[in-house]
């Protein structure tokens, strides 16, 4: 037989636990660990924490599902006696091993958190032998409890927002991240103004006046909300979105090109012209030979095509720069692209002056939402 100090170690709890006794139930094949709460820790309210006189004794004696011990399922046992709390009346008496109102040790909460975060909902529940609903209420509980501890909004001056989708039907989440600590602070259902008001009223208006920095795309939406809620902060348009702009155009310019081709009866061309699309969207030092070739084939053969590919690069090239360098580039790309006569980038070259200012905080201050996308993603 273990001693104590094995098994608290086994199941995760700390020394506020006292451990009775160990039993193997062989008719439902479990380990029963029978516990207790120390003396300094009993009689508490199971909310507040605050010291109460009893009540009653509740309903008796209760389990607590613990992580499997092997293949094991394994059980705390313990009572579960009722205080009266000044406060919140009768309620069931905080344990050391579980949060109030749990059907599972801390420990198990959680290791079901960590998990949901690397992998599905349905496979947690699978692996974990409990109810895809359960998943979500542990979910919940850890949530609130870490909120309870730690206040995730202290500290914001230079915050990332984003939308997301998410499974199918375009549904979005707009979320929030915290540039300093590289930390998911907020999420939430929808991508409106409205959504973006809500995260800005649990924010509080003391905490909104010392944001100074939103990196964000150039979604209307998001700058007229942090222009009325937070007044003093500087939007920065993502210099991701900035690219994916000049892609689009270029794509568009493909797409032109090769219904010419393909109108003018040159059906190789337009063949070759529909394969190019990974060779004009990869960057440079990423190409494979063969997409080497397609581009020097394309400079050869269409030249508004390849004015079209130079442009995009070059825009890269001055968003990845950054600094006072990067403003001087972005001037000469503006120039060029407002004589350049491909009408695809004479609008982006519109577009970007439109938001010049958010693009060049965002090259000083270098911000993007690259933090977002991987919060999200990982």
């Amino acid at each position: 037989m273990f001693g104590a100090n094995v098994w608290r170690r086994v199941l995760g709890v700390d020394r506020a636990t006292v451990i009775e006794d160990v039993d193997f139930d062989e008719e439902s094949d479990t380990v029963v660990v029978h516990v207790r709460p120390r003396r300094a820790t009993k009689r508490r309210c199971g909310r507040c924490g605050v010291r109460a006189p009893g009540y009653d004794q509740g309903e008796g004696r209760r389990n607590w599902r613990a992580l499997d011990l092997g293949t094991l399922p394994c059980f705390l046992q313990g009572d579960s006696p009722r205080v009266n709390c000044p406060t919140h009346g009768p309620t069931v008496a905080q344990v050391p091993w579980a949060r109030h109102g749990a059907g599972h040790t801390r420990d198990f909460d959680d290791t079901v958190a960590w998990l949901v975060t690397h992998t599905p909902k349905s496979t947690v529940s699978e692996l974990l032998r409990i109810a895809w609903r359960s998943v979500g209420a542990i979910i919940e509980r850890v949530v609130a409890d870490g909120r309870a501890a730690h206040d995730p909004f202290e500290g914001l001056t230079r915050i990332g927002l984003d939308e997301i989708s998410y499974k199918r039907g375009h549904r979005y989440l707009t979320i929030c991240v915290d540039h300093a600590s590289g930390r998911l602070v907020w999420a939430a259902v929808g991508r409106d103004k409205k959504t973006l008001h809500g995260f800005f009223d649990l924010l509080g208006e003391q905490r909104c006046a010392q944001i100074r920095l939103v990196s964000a795309d150039a979604a209307e939406w998001i700058a007229d909300v942090v222009a009325e809620r937070c007044p003093g902060a500087t939007i920065c348009i993502d210099a991701f979105h900035v690219v994916a702009w000049a892609t689009e155009a270029l794509d568009d310019v493909r797409r032109e090109v090769w219904n010419e081709a393909r109108k003018g009866g040159m059906t190789q061309h337009a063949r070759a012209l529909k394969g190019s699309r990974y060779a004009l969207w990869r960057n440079p030092e990423d190409l494979t030979r063969r997409q080497e070739a397609k581009l020097a084939w394309i400079a050869k053969v269409n030249t508004k095509l390849y004015r079209a590919y130079l442009m995009k690069e070059q825009l890269r090239i001055a968003i990845r720069t950054k600094g006072v360098l990067a403003l001087t580039m972005l001037d000469g790309w503006l120039a060029w692209a407002q004589r350049c006569r491909i009408p695809a980038f004479v609008e982006l070259g519109k577009k970007v002056k439109k938001n010049l200012a958010g693009i060049e905080a965002a090259m000083l201050h270098n911000l993007s939402n690259v933090c977002a996308s991987y919060c999200t993603s990982s």
